[in-house]
């Protein structure tokens, strides 16, 4: 069993729902990132997704591809999160999950970047640019290494590709839950209830939401509506990002004990 599917079956076992805290590898420094995982990882997150700067984030909204031009204005290349994550994740008891384009990872070749990251203590990976039809060459050498490859579900997926992209994500489901990028937003979509049940009858695989998730009262509609992960990423960003680095991470901290606090609460 990998690290993630360990770590929900715990969850689920106390019928508690994920929080998926992501921040951007670099930004402000890879000093504060080692910080911010530990501090997260103390603070309530239960799975930590950690961006790799990208020149052409299509996914991404404007707060992450902000954080990502500065980090790498800053010098932050993947070998150096790397071996920042390795020196880290001993001190990281929540599972790493790496989001990176797919772009870096077949440059460096596919057999290659997965031993260096499985090496580094990573135990997941979300390339959001690479599509299902594309995701067999990834899928099987990251699962042989255990490694978990996640897909994404967009809001506009057919039944059939619910289904295809069911039956091969590892580790959980991430249900994208606007169509755009990331970014943070006012309220979320009320189709992502009738989505999250499309996928429940095709599967019992973990299901996280992510995109568009900012405030503890949207994280606790996701998990009333059936999520088994809330996931909260420009939120994070923005917040470590402002004021110095201690202040950034005393504000992740304070934040992801809210979100948590959040989606234990009963609704009734």
């Amino acid at each position: 069993m990998t690290a993630i599917s360990h770590c929900f079956e715990t969850l689920g076992r106390n019928k508690e729902t994920a929080l998926i805290p992501f921040i951007t590898a670099g930004d402000p420094d890879l000093e504060t990132t080692a910080a911010a995982l530990r501090t997260l990882d103390r603070s309530g997150a239960d799975i930590i997704e950690l961006g790799v700067p990208y020149s052409d984030p299509l996914a991404d909204g404007p707060v992450i591809q902000a954080a990502a031009t500065r980090a790498l204005e800053k010098g932050t290349t993947l070998d150096r999160v790397l071996e920042m994550l390795q020196a880290t994740t001993p001190d990281v008891k929540a599972p790493i999950v790496l989001f990176s384009y797919y772009n870096p990872i077949l440059h460096r070749g596919i057999d290659k970047f997965l031993q260096q990251v499985a090496a580094a203590g990573v135990a997941g990976l979300v390339v959001p640019d690479l599509p299902m039809e594309e995701a067999s060459g990834l899928l099987q050498p990251a699962s042989e290494m255990g490694i978990d490859l996640t897909l994404l579900i967009a809001p506009t997926s057919s039944a059939e590709r619910i289904e295809a992209i069911a039956r091969s994500s590892q580790g959980f489901i991430y249900l994208v839950s606007v169509t755009g990028v990331t970014g943070i937003r006012s309220q979320i979509e009320s189709r992502v209830s009738d989505l999250l049940k499309k996928i429940r009858n095709v599967t019992d695989k973990p299901i996280g939401v992510g995109f568009g998730i900012s405030q503890a009262e949207q994280a606790r509609q996701v998990k009333d509506w059936g999520a088994d992960a809330v996931i909260v990423g420009s939120a994070f960003v923005k917040r470590l990002s402002e004021g110095t680095p201690a202040e950034g991470l005393s504000a992740i901290a304070e934040f992801c004990e809210n979100l948590k606090a959040a989606i234990k609460t009963n609704s009734n």
